[in-house]
């Protein structure tokens, strides 16, 4: 089985595991429509990133395992649909819904408002509002926390990217606030996505 048809499979048994639960992390959105039938296509958005392949283990440096020297990693993508105006980025964990062991999954960082002629983030983003606007919030601080899963079976932390027609007017919000800035940010969102790219990484101690 090719990786492709491994991964789509993945993604789809955790999309149809979190729905028979009740449990999505977050509401499905809508998404614009792109040209008719027949008309010329858009290629999809893509978003790589050179710390680890797809699906893979992700580096030490960008986990709980090195503590406070943890950072975030290098993202670059491409293939934009035309009329961005920002980008939308979620690192989440939903084992913990899979599990059945709580009704909300990790938000390990989302970062909003990111310009629409970003081709990526570098690594080690700095925490707080950035000097391009964009703002960003984890569980536990304004800015990226690294996969931290305790020992046994490795945890997949999902990469998700959205390119948006609009600019949010979502505040940043604490950590306290993490779950209700995810909630505001996404229901900002509706209707408002042009593409979207998703990249996973797992993890475990």
């Amino acid at each position: 089985m090719n990786t492709k048809m491994t991964r789509a499979i993945r993604i789809g048994a955790t999309a149809a595991l979190l729905a028979a639960a009740g449990l999505m992390a977050q509401p499905l959105l809508a998404q614009r429509a792109g040209p008719r039938a027949g008309g010329p296509r858009t290629p999809p958005l893509l978003m790589t990133t050179t710390a680890w392949d797809d699906g893979g283990v992700i580096p030490n440096k960008y986990t709980m395992a090195a503590g406070a020297a943890a950072v975030s990693p290098a993202l670059q993508w491409s293939q934009v649909p035309p009329g961005t105006r920002s980008f939308v980025l979620l690192v989440h964990d939903p084992e913990p819904v899979l599990n059945k062991s709580t009704k909300m999954d990790i938000t390990h960082w989302l970062i909003w408002n990111i310009p629409g002629t970003s081709t990526g983030l570098p690594e080690g983003v700095p925490a707080g509002t950035l000097p391009d606007g964009s703002r960003q919030v984890s569980l536990r601080s304004n800015g990226y926390m690294g996969p931290g899963a305790p020992p046994g079976p490795y945890h997949h932390y999902t990469f998700e990217l959205y390119a948006l027609d609009t600019v949010l007017d979502v505040p940043m919000g604490t950590p306290q606030q993490a779950a209700a800035t995810r909630t505001a940010v996404f229901q900002a969102m509706d209707g408002h996505v042009l593409g979207k790219a998703e990249l996973v990484a797992r993890f475990h101690r």
